[in-house]
């Protein structure tokens, strides 16, 4: 049974998934206790399959914290991490002689918890970032992150609808999204690694490009036209 937490807390868990508690016992070692940076940095760079699946749980940890209670990403650790073994499906496989080979597959329930420091413990670390000037860098990739996995969710449903309707016209969803551009500026800038009057600009000569595009394929047709009828 996990330990209870006064502190703060969001939960994350994954049931049923192929891999044995022992391996995921492995790695969860590997990130009890540490911070959410540190521990998203360990799994990223961890050679072992189950870190793909325990990554995956404490990412849903972190976002049930932030948008469920408002818990800033930066002030969270992994403070329960455990795996209950799940159902074992029975395999098999013909060996020589009339024998029989018992395989057992394995299933995990992974559970990851997230807790905010206490107060004492965040001026502590916050002392130590000021005094390194780790704080701003960190902030800033975390932002960076969430920027790339919202382009990339943005073009996975994208990718996703397109396949179920090949006649999706893009100029038209941007015309009916016109905020898209605008919170991705925005979410970017935040992290201060981009213009946003260079990005405005960029975005106006793409739009004057296309509309120069169009009026050269009109011209063209009308050309054709009057060729047509001298003929």
């Amino acid at each position: 049974m996990a330990p209870t937490i006064t502190a703060p807390n969001a939960r994350a868990t994954a049931r049923y998934q192929h891999v044995s508690p022992y391996k995921v016992r492995q790695v969860l070692d590997l990130v009890r206790g540490l911070s959410v940076d540190d521990a998203e940095r360990t799994l990223q760079l961890c050679e072992k399959d189950a870190a793909d699946d325990v990554l995956k749980v404490l990412e849903s940890a972190i976002a049930n914290a932030e948008h469920n209670f408002q818990l800033p990403a930066d002030e969270l650790y992994v403070a329960i991490a455990f795996a209950d073994e799940g159902p074992t499906r029975k395999w098999g496989q013909p060996r020589a002689r009339g024998r029989y080979f018992r395989i057992r597959k394995r299933t995990s329930h992974i559970t990851l918890i997230v807790a905010r420091y206490d107060e004492d413990e965040l001026e502590r670390r916050r002392r130590i970032e000021e005094s390194s000037g780790r704080g701003a860098a960190v902030q800033q990739r975390r932002r960076a992150e969430r920027v790339r996995r919202s382009r990339r969710q943005r073009t996975e449903a994208h990718d996703h609808d397109h396949d179920h309707d090949h006649d999706h016209d893009h100029d038209a969803d941007l015309v009916d999204d016109p905020t898209s551009l605008a919170g991705e500026i925005e979410e970017a800038s935040e992290g201060g690694y981009v213009d946003v009057d260079d990005a405005i600009e960029a975005e106006e000569e793409a739009e004057a490009e296309a509309a120069d595009t169009s009026e050269t394929e009109a011209d063209a047709a009308d050309a054709d036209d009057d060729s047509e009828d001298t003929k």
